[in-house]
């Protein structure tokens, strides 16, 4: 099979993620609401052998087909759900945080005596500890069935991709599927769905379904202990229910796509630490249909998919994929690793929440770093070494040349970037544009405060907003080559003809 990461060029996928937010989806199905209480255990409760939870923060987003609209959002596209919810304060809550997404509103049917799933996760650092459930699992009365079937003509046609989401709550009924299907069929719009369940005859026609393996194992009743186990499991889909093809999600093995009357396409795994796959199959179905929805092949689609899966379980909780660590993560599979370490402010942000509940002591250091030279380095690595987590926050080309005069800098942001992001003792680079870094400070609220010594505790910008809230300032003493503007001072010395005053 050929491998699709080798098969899609580098220009392709990132052309494809450029694309991303052109997308236009209708998401229809299971929406509930996922709450992530976290904090610490440092004892085991005397009523019962079980920790106890010190909690210290709780978080509330949507799940289910919401993660789906979640991952959409994060990557720039618009996404229009349609559902039903309990007419309960869940409910609510949900209607509230769909209402800040981009783009146009949500169609959600308040369903009386429902309960609005919410599922409950209690976390001790990286480590889930108990999930709960609060639902109604029963398929949706008449009158919201009917609700959502007189939306579709109008949702179908402003969408180019209908995205399913079944979750075997009830709020994909047999009707309502069908009714669906019938009104992608006649407006030429490509179904995906993330299935659930044995009867996937309900799904019949649809353009692509993305079952896991052991979904795929349980609907074909085969062993899927070889390749031709899984090909002769997911050809029997397609030729039972008309489906344009399979995707199968094999966890650490990667991807598989089977096109009807093609080729399979076998996407590898991107070798990365795992610590949480909560939501994984959300972003995988959501960025193969918002792919799918600007045009790119289904390889393509599934490549994407693939890397934004590898992606997502290297976070805590149910995440989402920014488009910025998708080109990332594109360019580390072409061997580009440094560029990782380069983050929108967003992603940082995001970055800086993990090290958190991984308990990693977060330090922070800035400056232009034009011309990149020992004294440099060694500060860094000095600052390094007092945390477990170095951010650099590093002038912009334009704020530089606000500080140093019109010549400057002699390296533009790119290039100053790359260099620091090949350091090992920098973990990250954000670029900021004001003449000082108090706002990234204010955002990032390291633990550590870095600066090289030739600077006080009072001239130290961002030095009182940390140490008013706990965290430390540290002055690294200079070793080394310690002014970029001596050594451009040198090279311009060296370049002055013999006998010739350049004064």
């Amino acid at each position: 099979m050929p491998d699709v990461s080798e098969a899609a060029r580098l220009s392709e996928l990132i052309d494809v993620c450029d694309r991303l937010p052109q997308a236009r989806l209708l998401v229809v199905g299971d929406i509930m609401l996922d709450r992530f209480v976290h904090g610490r255990v440092t004892r085991i409760s005397p009523e019962a052998p079980i920790p106890i939870l010190a909690i210290e923060d709780e978080l509330s987003m949507p799940g289910g087909a919401g993660n789906v609209l979640r991952n959409l959002a994060s990557l720039g596209g618009q996404a229009v759900y349609a559902g039903v919810v309990g007419d309960d304060g869940a409910g609510g809550t949900l209607r509230d945080l769909l209402a800040a997404f981009p783009g146009p509103p949500s169609r959600l049917v308040a369903e009386k005596g429902r309960r609005t799933s919410v599922k409950t996760r209690y976390v001790a650092g990286p480590t889930h500890l108990l999930r709960t459930d609060f639902e109604t699992v029963a398929p949706l009365s008449r009158e919201s069935e009917a609700a959502l079937v007189a939306l579709l003509p109008e949702l179908v046609a402003g969408a180019a991709v209908v995205m399913v989401s079944d979750y075997g709550k009830g709020g994909v009924t047999p009707a309502l599927l069908a009714a669906l299907l019938a009104e992608a069929g006649r407006a030429g719009r490509p179904v995906v769905v993330d299935p659930k369940g044995l009867d996937y005859g309900r799904y019949r026609g649809a353009s692509v379904v993305t079952p896991n393996r052991a979904e795929l194992a349980a609907v074909s009743r085969m062993a899927l202990e070889t390749e031709a186990a899984y090909e002769a499991a997911a050809r029997r889909l397609i030729e039972e229910h008309d489906f344009g093809a399979v995707l199968v999600t094999r966890s650490e093995e990667g991807l598989t796509l089977y096109p009807a009357g093609g080729a399979a396409h076998h996407i590898r795994a991107a070798g990365r630490e795992v610590f949480d796959v909560s939501g994984a199959g959300d972003t995988v179905a959501a960025l193969f249909a918002a792919a799918l929805a600007v045009g790119a092949p289904l390889p393509v689609c599934a490549a994407l998919a693939n890397i934004g899966a590898g992606i997502v379980v290297g976070k805590v909780g149910t995440a989402v994929v920014h488009p910025d660590e998708l080109r990332q993560a594109i360019l580390r599979r072409e061997g580009e690793d440094a560029r990782q370490k380069e983050l929108s402010r967003e992603r940082l942000l995001e970055t800086v929440a993990l090290w958190r509940k991984l308990g990693l002591a977060v330090g922070f250091t800035n400056g232009c770093f034009d011309l990149l030279h020992p004294g440099h380095a060694s500060v860094l690595a000095r600052a390094r070494a007092k945390c477990d987590r170095l951010i650099v926050g590093l002038n912009t080309d334009a704020s530089v040349k606000r500080l140093k005069g019109p010549t400057r800098p002699v390296q533009d942001q790119a290039a100053r970037a790359r260099m620091l992001a090949s350091l090992a003792s920098v973990d990250a680079v954000v670029l900021f544009d004001e003449d000082t870094p108090l706002d990234l400070i204010r955002a990032v609220r390291p633990d550590m405060l870095a600066k090289g010594g030739d600077y006080t505790l009072a001239t130290v910008v961002g030095a009182d907003l940390v140490r008013s809230y706990g965290g430390r300032v540290e002055l690294i003493d200079l070793e080394g080559e310690a002014s970029t503007t001596d050594i451009i001072r040198r090279i311009r010395q060296a370049d002055v003809p013999a006998g010739e005053d350049r004064t």
